[in-house]
């Protein structure tokens, strides 16, 4: 594939540039190859560098920024003759925390990624356009989302947020939301679904966050739920079933206020009913294998966690837990008041 750049920032008869991808897509921690075809204009002249950037659309505020994540320089400091043509093979790792961009092959709603070749001649530096490049998901990530898709959830978009997740070890200066509307037996629980990946070369954590619906005396609140594991961990465990089992204690804790502090962390050796009971079981029923295996060997941390909550620089009080009014237990509040 050829992205051809007009660098106009360089003046009429400067050169210009081809950046040619053997393969546009790629995962997380891959690599993208290719080389760089700078074309002489019609005068001499000397190449400082030539760069290549991964660039992105990050929402801070209201606004979509243009953000550069990553760059690599491919070349420089060479003299190009009237005419001549120069070529520069590269090699660009992509890193691990790269945002999904496409999913078999289809660009995601709401995502912008792409790859922007920058030259500098005589000091002054121009960027071609942006060119897309397509993120693939990780085995791991793709099973997350498959789960989702066979719990009957249904993706809506893609974000990226700036800010870093509370807890968890992030490099890039964002992190990326997918969001999700749940199916009708869930809607009355949950109102959205929103997964992040984070991943390294070594481990993935997976954070799902629900704008869990309020009990009779409590308001709606975020709930999150925290995976963390190796990739051959995440890969071979049963998603459904953990998300089921994710929703189960939602369920559960419906009407229990005072949000921060309400923890969950299965027991590694107590499968349950394998999600096949509540509100987790009516949605597993239906996904392949949901209930075999809970826990697929995966080392979990805190699977629901509001005192850490891991959602960046979004505004949620997380200071000022709720305490219930419990305006129907008059008894037991004059009980305390004899007592006071």
């Amino acid at each position: 594939m050829v992205f051809r750049k007009l660098l106009g920032a360089l003046g009429i008869g400067g050169p210009s540039v081809d950046t040619v991808l053997h393969d546009p897509h790629v995962r997380p921690g891959g690599t993208l190859s290719g080389e760089v075809r700078i074309s002489g204009g019609s005068r001499g002249t000397t190449v400082e560098h030539v760069v290549l950037g991964l660039v992105t659309g990050v929402e801070t505020g209201d606004d979509e920024v243009g953000v550069e994540f990553h760059r690599v320089v491919v070349g420089g400091g060479f003299g190009l003759a009237e005419g001549a043509e120069k070529t520069l093979p590269f090699e660009m790792p992509v890193p691990w925390e790269t945002p999904v961009s496409s999913v078999h092959g289809q660009p995601l709603p709401g995502m912008t990624l792409g790859l922007r070749t920058e030259l500098s001649v005589e000091q002054v530096a121009d960027k071609g356009d942006l060119d897309p490049v397509g993120v693939e998901p990780l085995p791991a990530q793709q099973r997350v989302l498959d789960a989702l898709s066979e719990l009957g959830f249904q993706f809506t978009g893609a974000d990226l947020e700036h800010g870093h997740l509370q807890g968890i070890n992030q490099q890039l200066p964002f992190f990326q939301e997918l969001e999700f509307v749940p199916p009708p037996q869930a809607s009355g629980l949950v109102g959205e679904v929103e997964v992040t990946f984070v991943t390294g070369p070594d481990r993935i954590d997976v954070v799902l966050e629900a704008d869990r619906r309020g009990g009779m005396f409590t308001p709606e609140r975020d709930a999150f739920g925290h995976f963390s594991g190796t990739h051959d961990e995440a890969a071979s465990t049963d998603w459904a079933a953990h998300i089921a089992q994710w929703l189960d204690h939602l369920a559960e804790h419906r009407g229990v206020a005072g949000g921060p502090g309400l923890k969950y962390t299965p027991d590694h050796d107590d499968h349950g009913d394998g999600g096949k009971s509540g509100m987790g079981g009516m949605l597993a029923g239906a996904a392949v294998g949901a209930g075999a295996g809970i826990l697929g060997g995966m080392a979990l941390n805190e699977m629901l966690d509001d005192d850490e909550q891991p959602i960046g620089d979004v505004d949620v009080d997380v200071d000022e837990p709720d305490v219930p009014e419990e305006p129907e237990e008059e008894e037991p509040e004059e009980e305390g008041d004899d007592e006071e």
